[in-house]
Parts: structure tokens; sequence; C-alpha cells
């Protein structure tokens, strides 16, 4: 009977901690699974068919890079109750403050635009005109967040976040070699050598993992959820969890191109999915599925951001637990980022391919300002406490931002100098 009791006792702890689990996560698991977003999937796909299977090895080590970054949100989030923009205006004042608006704005429109691109591209596979797509997904996502409940959001969320998983039985399903996987994909090194195409297709990879406005969401959506400082512990699993979802998603992913579209020239995840639907009709059309979810999720995350962060500037009433009645201006510009970014993909001969790869580049660029900004803020004692960052995170965070100079910088090089990385 003891040890009966023991293990009925030690069962409802843990049915208790994962249940606690689910109520406090979301914030990070949507902002991780959202980072495989339409520019993320095509980033993917490109890269597979483009290196096969030889920068899995890339995608991994950009797991404890997605973590480490966002993890941080969480703790500034939960302990200022503030968002990001605010917390930059408070703390930098209004110069640095714009500064990093307009960084964030411009960033996730152009992003947004990815969104739709993917999302019109996916459909039109299937024969669905543009603006059909343009206006249905505009609608859906407007009827998500008026209803006046952050929680009733999240939860439509999780649902499109499951479906971003898709892409693992498909790998599946192309009988890859595991051997060859493991022999190709784990060992670090830079098929066809380091030049400048295999700078753009790592810059491209960092900037669809780790990217301005995930920062801005995840400290918003922390506010917004009402998380507290004793949620942090939970709040740090919820983004560990969806760190490794969202790599996992992205190496199936080039597994799925690496092992039929290896050495075709692909340029989408739209155009993969119709060149696996000559030779797996299941396999391209669930591709075509997924890059629809992706886009849509990307799409409702970034959408928010930019609203969150205007609203803390200005000081709207800024939280979807509002109706439109009472943040009039929060809903205002969701809308207008939705709607002005869905009408540039309809714009007859626009270069959408080449903006969705471009988009990539940009934000990695700029995400180093973001990231600074981000750790002077966590190692502000007075605000943050006993959770500002310790000397550890501090070195793992500063690596992080110096990697990423530095890439910024020879792609730079390498763009002005194309002979000198051959």
């Amino acid at each position: 009977m003891g040890f009966l009791s023991k293990l009925f006792y030690s069962y409802r702890r843990m049915a208790k901690a994962v249940k606690l689990f689910f109520i406090i996560s979301g914030p990070g698991l949507i902002v991780m699974m959202a980072d495989n977003d339409a520019g993320g999937i095509t980033t993917y796909a490109a890269t597979g068919a483009r290196y096969g299977y030889g920068l899995i090895w890339f995608l991994l080590l950009l797991l404890p890079v997605a973590y480490y970054v966002q993890e941080m949100t969480v703790r500034l989030g939960a302990v200022t109750k503030r968002g990001h923009a605010e917390a930059i205006f408070e703390a930098f004042g209004s110069f640095w403050g714009w500064f990093s608006l307009l960084d964030l704005i411009l960033v996730d429109w152009l992003t947004l635009i990815t969104e739709f691109i993917g999302m019109t591209a996916a459909l039109g596979i299937f024969g669905v005109p543009p603006y059909i797509t343009v206006i249905v997904v505009t609608i859906i996502m407007g009827a998500m967040v008026i209803q006046g409940r952050y929680w009733t959001w999240e939860k439509i969320a999780f649902l499109f976040c499951a479906l971003n998983l898709i892409y693992i039985p498909c790998a599946f399903m192309v009988h890859p070699s595991v051997s060859d996987v493991l022999a190709q994909g784990i060992r670090p090194h830079f098929p066809g050598g380091f030049n400048n195409e295999m700078f753009f297709f790592l810059m491209a990879n960092i900037g669809t993992t780790i990217a301005p406005w995930m920062v801005f969401f995840q400290q918003s959506a922390v506010v917004d959820k009402g998380m507290q400082e004793k949620d942090i512990p939970w709040g740090r699993l919820d983004t560990l969890v969806g760190s490794v979802f969202t790599v996992i998603v992205a190496i199936f992913c080039v597994i799925v191109t690496g092992t039929v579209l290896r050495g075709m020239n692909i340029d989408s995840a739209a155009q993969a999915s119709l060149v696996l639907m000559g030779t797996n009709k299941y396999v391209g059309t669930f591709i075509a599925i997924g890059l629809f979810d992706a886009g849509f999720l990307g799409a409702i995350c970034i959408s928010l951001a930019s609203s969150w962060a205007f609203g803390e500037v200005f000081g709207w009433a800024h939280s979807l637990n509002h109706k439109i009645k009472e943040a009039p201006w929060f809903y205002a510009c969701y809308f207008l980022m939705l709607i002005s970014a869905g009408i540039v993909v309809l714009i007859p001969g626009a270069p959408l391919v080449l903006i969705t790869l471009f988009v990539q580049v940009v934000a990695v660029t700029l995400l180093p300002a973001a990231l600074v900004f981000l750790i002077l803020l966590l190692n502000d004692e007075e605000s943050m406490g006993k959770f500002k960052n310790t000397l550890f995170m501090n070195i793992v965070d500063l690596f992080i931002v110096l990697v990423i100079i530095v890439l910024s910088t020879l792609y730079g090089i390498s763009a002005l100098f194309p002979n000198m990385f051959k």
C-alpha cells in the first residue's frame, strides 16, 4: 500500500505540473513555432535543395541561440510588466526608443509581406486566387483578435502551432537514409566552400530563427498574459520546448528537400511543393498546407508585435483583453499592417521570391541592435533585481551578438568583393 500511495501521489504531482505548464505556456511555444513562418520554410526548403543535409549541424547550433535570446524576454516581461518598446523608451530615452520602434516596424512590415507571399503561393497551388487568400485570411485574423480575450487567441494559435509539425511526417514519407543524414548533417562543414552564397544562406537561416519581432512579441505576450515572477521557470520551459520544436521542424524540412530535390534550383517552398507533387502527391500537398500554416502563424504574431509596440509607446490601450471600442488605435494599427502588406503581394510583377529571401538577411542585419538593448535592460539591477543576467548569461549573449555582427560584416564584404571568398 505504501508503494502504491507514493506512486499515486507522484502521479498527481506530475499531472499537476503538466497542467500548470499548459496553463502558463503559450508565449514561448507560439513565438518559436511562428518562427518557422513562410520565409523560414522557404529558407529551409532552399537550403536543403542547395546543400542537402550539409547545414543541419548549423540549425542545431541555433537551438541554444534562440533559447538564450527569447528567455531574456520572459524575465524582462514578468518582472517589469512592460513590453519591449516601452522598456526601451523608459531606459534609453526617446531617440533610441524611436530608433528601435522604427527598426521593428520596418522589419515587421517586410516580414508580414513574406507571410502573405507564402500563403497566397500555397493556396495558389490549389487554384485559389491571391486576392481571395488575402481577403479571407485578413477576415480570419481579424476575427481572432476582436473577440476580446487573450486566452481565446492563444488557444486558436496553438492549433496552428500543431499544424506546423506537418513537416515531420513529410520527412518520413520520402524515406531518407538515416546514415546519410547523420554523416552529412552532424559534422560541421561548409558544402561548396565558404563563399558569398554560403554567407547568404547562413544569414538567412539565422534571420529566420531569431528576429527582432520575436523579442517584441514574446515580451508583450508575457505581459498581456499576466505572467508573474513566480511563473518565470515555467516561461523558460515554455521557451525551451518551443526552441526544440522550431529546430526540429526546420531540420525535417531540410531533410525533405535535401532528399528529393538536392541539386535543384529551388527558390521557394511553393516551388518545392509543386515539384514534390510530381513524385509524391501527398508530400507535395502537405508541404503546401504547411507553408500556408507557417505564413498564417507568422502573420498573426508579427502584426500583434507591431500593434503592441505602438500601444506601449503612445500609451494606447493595447491588450487583446480589450474590445475594439476600448482599444481602437491598437486594432487600427493591427489591421493597417495586415491590409497594407496584403496589398503589396497583389501588385503585378512584384519580385516576391527575392523579397522573401532578402527580408531574412535584413532581419539578421538589424538584429544586433535589438539584442544589445535587450542585454542592457537585463543588466539593470534596479529594475530586474535577482532576475538580472548572470555573468555566464552575459558571456553567452554577447558571444551571440558578436557572431551575428561578424557574419553580417563578412557578408557585406563578400557582396562588395565577390571574388574574395571564392
